[in-house]
């Protein structure tokens, strides 16, 4: 059919284009205010995005890394523990939590947040291991019901609440449904077919990232006008957060291999905020969700930024 032909070339180039097409689909959420009305299709990109990272992830290189569990529950452990600790005592000691008390409780749930439902999508784009990124995922996944809360209600005075066992049931099932529904298209289509179309399996990950994108980011440009200085301190802030959770959890993982502990780096420096906005009980200031918009600049620009970084990783395994 030529019709379906050509949508499965429009994938496969848009799947080609890497890491160029995630950093373009920021842009265009920014600049086409009226694609907002994407939002309502938040959830199922989340859901889709998962689904297809599970086509996209050969089943025995998940299964290789859970039979040797160490690197996945030791990075699931610093993700949801350590690195929260490292980074609130920084925000407690910067002041934050006295100048700006709102500016606080969107750092503190950044912070305590699992990575993206995305992450392993864009770590297969870049062509490092989405095996090991799922993996620590499902672990991050396990742990958030426990952790999150227990830091929020140490840390956030009453401003937030979360609550525990909706947070783990919801999570879980997005993991768990995601997974099955891919095993049953993996059994249809088989394994040689999944692998022959994995650049169009990117291009419809590249689509359903711009439809996440859209939906958070389709009023950033209006706010940003009324306040530019704002807008570029929330930038700057989001780059040094995420490139300070990158560099330091590159470090921690070294000793595993520089592919492994890039891979968990670009993982744990996106965070999942969405995740958190529709988690939290409570009415969160207008500044937190504006932060978290400014945040995804990063979150999208850093596969792009990185990439050079990550084939000369590549190539050296």
């Amino acid at each position: 059919m030529p019709f379906f032909d050509a949508v499965l070339a429009a994938l496969a180039w848009l799947g080609r284009q890497g890491t160029r097409a995630v950093a373009a689909v920021v842009i265009i959420g920014v600049t086409v205010p009226p694609l907002g009305v994407l939002k309502p299709l938040l959830p199922a990109s989340v859901f889709l995005l998962l689904v297809l990272t599970f086509l996209r992830v050969d089943p025995d290189a998940i299964r290789v890394r859970l039979a040797r569990p160490g690197l996945v529950i030791g990075a699931s452990l610093w993700v949801m523990l350590a690195q929260p600790v490292l980074l609130i005592g920084l925000y407690w000691l910067a002041g934050f939590k006295t100048l700006s008390p709102e500016l606080f409780v969107a750092l503190l749930l950044q912070a305590v947040s699992i990575p993206m439902m995305s992450s392993p999508a864009i770590a297969a784009i870049m062509g490092l291991d989405a095996a090991l990124v799922l993996s620590a995922l499902a672990g991050c996944t396990i742990l958030i019901p426990f952790t999150a809360p227990l830091f929020v209600r140490a840390f956030a005075d009453g401003a937030v609440s979360l609550w525990p066992a909706g947070l783990g049931l919801t999570l879980f099932a997005m993991l768990a449904g995601a997974a099955l529904i891919a095993a049953m298209v993996r059994r249809l289509a088989g394994t040689e077919t999944i692998a022959r179309r994995r650049t169009e399996l990117d291009g419809m990950s590249v689509l359903l990232l711009l439809v996440f994108c859209c939906a958070l980011m389709h009023d950033v440009a209006a706010r940003s006008y009324a306040d530019p200085l704002q807008a570029i301190g929330l930038v700057v802030l989001a780059f040094g957060v995420g490139i300070a959770m990158l560099v330091v959890t590159v470090l921690v993982f070294s000793p595993a291999g520089w592919r492994d502990a890039f891979a968990l780096g670009l993982m744990t420096s996106q965070r999942n905020t969405g995740l958190m906005l529709a988690a939290a009980g409570s009415v969160l200031p207008d500044l937190v969700w504006f932060y978290y918009a400014m945040a995804q600049f990063p979150i999208y620009f850093a596969p792009y930024l990185l990439d050079p970084l990550a084939r000369r990783i590549n190539s050296k395994v």
